[in-house]
C-alpha cells in the first residue's frame, strides 16, 4: 500500500486524513526505519508494508469505534513501536493516550516519536501490564483500552479489563483464529467484569490477511486480585 493508496483508502472509509497528518505518518515511517537498525522494533520495515500492516491496520479500530466525538482516554497495552495508539492519535488528536510497555528501549523510541511528530496528550510508562493494572492511579480510569497482540484472549482480558472504567470498551485487535480464541476466553472475560459486544472479521486490502476486532464492554468492576502477579496470566490463563 503506497502512501497515496493509504490516503485514498482512509478517505473512502470516512477516516479524517489531511496532508499535515500524512506528513506525520511519513516522519513516523522514517524514524521507525532509522531506529529499527539499532533496536529490534518490528520485522515490518518496507515502506508499503508499514503503511498497510502497521498504519492502516492500526486505524481499522476507527471503523468500529467512534473516537471523534468528545475527549476520550485510551490506554495501549504492550504497544511495541506504537501500534495502534500512535496512528489513532495522529488521526484523532483529541484522544488522550497512555502507552505502557515492558521494554525501556521501546518507550525511548516512542518518546522520540511523540517529540518529532509534535504530539501532545501522550503519556508513556515503562512497566509490566500486570503491575500497571494494580496501580490505583491507572486502574479503572480509561474509556478505551487497546491491545494488538498475539497473547490469548483470556490473557489479554486479564491485562486490559482492570484498566477500564465501567462502561469502557476493550478493543482487542487480532489476526486469524480469533473466533476460536474468543470462545475460549469468554469465561475469563466474564470473571473480569466484561461482556462481549461484538466481533468484526475482515480482510486487509491487497490480500494482506484476515483481521478481527473484538469489542468487550466493562459491565462491572474487576475483582481486586486481577491482574495477578507478573507472568502469572501467561503461565496460568483464566479458564
Amino acid at each position: 500500500m503506497t502512501p497515496e493508496e493509504f490516503q485514498s483508502e482512509l478517505k473512502k472509509r470516512d477516516i479524517p486524513i489531511t496532508e499535515a497528518k500524512m506528513r506525520q505518518f511519513e516522519r513516523y515511517l522514517e524514524l521507525l526505519q532509522e531506529w529499527n537498525e539499532k533496536i529490534n522494533l518490528t520485522a515490518i520495515t518496507q515502506r508499503e508494508e508499514v503503511y498497510l500492516k502497521h498504519f492502516y491496520d492500526s486505524l481499522t479500530a476507527g471503523l468500529y469505534v467512534d473516537f471523534s466525538k468528545g475527549v476520550h482516554s485510551l490506554c495501549d497495552v504492550g504497544s511495541g513501536a506504537g501500534f495502534p495508539s500512535i496512528p489513532l492519535k495522529i488521526i484523532y488528536p483529541d484522544l488522550q493516550i497512555t502507552i505502557v510497555d515492558s521494554l525501556k528501549k521501546r518507550i525511548t523510541f516512542l518518546e522520540e516519536i511523540v517529540k518529532e511528530l509534535g504530539l501532545s496528550g501522550v503519556s508513556l510508562y515503562h512497566d509490566r501490564a500486570e503491575t500497571f493494572g494494580q496501580n490505583k492511579q491507572f486502574r479503572a480510569s480509561f474509556d478505551f483500552v487497546t491491545a494488538r497482540a498475539v497473547a490469548r484472549m483470556s490473557v489479554l482480558a486479564e491485562l486490559c479489563l482492570p484498566l477500564l472504567k465501567k462502561q469502557g470498551t476493550f478493543i482487542a485487535m487480532k489476526a486469524a483464529h480469533a473466533p476460536e480464541e474468543l470462545d475460549e476466553g469468554l469465561a475469563a472475560i466474564g470473571i473480569l467484569g466484561g461482556k462481549l459486544r461484538e466481533a468484526h472479521s475482515f480482510e486487509l486490502p491487497e490480500n494482506a490477511g484476515e483481521r478481527t476486532i473484538i469489542l468487550i464492554d466493562k459491565k462491572k468492576e474487576t475483582p481486586n486480585k486481577y491482574p495477578r502477579r507478573p507472568g502469572t496470566p501467561n503461565k496460568s490463563p483464566l479458564a
